[in-house]
């Protein structure tokens, strides 16, 4: 007997053996085939959730910082003091750079 005609019949399908080489090639060969779309988008929200972590720390102490600023008038000065080289009218100002 010949080797075609052991072949089942739907295995000699050409529209199910194009299906099925289109899935292959999808699945694993192309730039965005399910392996490293999972990996790349399993980084990237690692990052994303750091990132959220950061600025939830950020918001958290600027809202710790408001609150002084908003209760403590000593604060204020020294807030204006270090932030814009503020000074009083009898005082001199020296910046000092550090390399």
């Amino acid at each position: 007997m010949k080797l075609i005609n052991r072949i089942p019949s739907w295995l000699k399908n050409k529209y199910l053996l194009t299906a099925a080489g289109f899935m292959i090639w999808m699945l694993f060969f192309d730039d965005r085939d399910f392996i490293t779309t999972h990996f790349r988008q399993k980084h990237e929200l690692r990052a994303l959730e750091e990132s959220r972590a950061y600025y939830q720390q950020q918001i958290s102490n600027t809202k710790k910082e408001l609150d002084q600023l908003k209760s403590d008038p000593s604060t204020i000065e020294k807030y204006a003091r270090e932030k814009y080289h503020m000074k009083r009218d009898n005082e001199d100002l020296f910046l000092v750079n550090e390399k």
